[in-house]
């Protein structure tokens, strides 16, 4: 609902949710997720409409993002942030995927929260997600502006500063770090695909707010361990 209302401008709050053929309201026993849709058959119950798959493949990838937040953080309140964590940046790699937007009612909400919850996240301080923070804001601008001073053209959208800072926010320094390089070269091999492929040229636009989505959640589950290694090769 978030994805598909959030860019449009309606409310995520009412009207309740309908089916987009006919306008009926969905009933609560048809609005149980994954469950729903597949009593249903993909379709609306009252014009058999079809309902599109994504929506609960949607709903599964939260559901697996919030059990794998549990196995990996147990029942524990730091289980809890990562999944909020999660959930956002689903939504908002989605959102950018669709429509090329990373919609500041979620990426300036994040960096709030993510400040606010740095103090009880076990991997992270407050010192580190402000530091953390204030470089995804700024190595993202800084990079906008280099490359409008040698194109004059925009290479990205000012919503990726915003997507990495609260990225740091939620996170710390070290993983932002991370998640911008892991983010980069996931960009970076697509874009090399693309081109091979001859799907795409040099002014084709990717959604980098897709491919910071995907490192960030890898930099949560992996990330402290991964610079821990990294750094050890440095002792």
């Amino acid at each position: 609902m978030v994805v598909h209302r959030l860019p449009r401008g309606e409310s995520t709050i009412t009207p309740r949710s309908h089916c987009p053929w006919c306008g009926h309201v969905i009933r609560l026993r048809d609005n149980l997720p994954l469950l729903s849709w597949i009593r249903l058959g993909g379709r609306c119950r009252d014009c058999g409409s079809p309902i599109s798959a994504r929506y609960p493949l949607v709903e599964a990838t939260t559901g697996l993002l919030f059990a794998l937040c549990v196995l990996r953080f147990g029942a524990t309140p730091a289980a809890a942030i990562a999944a909020s964590f999660c959930a956002l940046c689903l939504a908002l790699g989605l959102i950018d995927a669709d429509h090329y937007l990373l919609p500041n009612k979620i990426t300036y909400p994040g960096i709030v929260l993510g400040l606010a919850l740095s103090t009880p996240a076990p991997w992270t301080d407050l010192r580190s997600s402000l530091l953390g923070a204030a470089l995804g804001a700024g190595a993202l601008s800084l990079l906008i502006g280099l490359w409008y001073l040698l194109r004059r053209s925009q290479g990205m959208g000012w919503g990726d500063p915003k997507m990495l800072a609260m990225v740091g926010a939620f996170l710390g320094l070290e993983s932002t770090i991370l998640t911008l390089f892991l983010a980069s070269l996931f960009g970076s091999l697509t874009g090399a695909i693309l081109l091979a492929r001859r799907r795409a040229d040099l002014q084709s636009r990717l959604p980098f707010g897709v491919y910071m989505a995907i490192a960030a959640v890898i930099a949560l589950f992996f990330g402290p361990g991964w610079v821990d290694w990294y750094v050890s090769w440095w002792r």
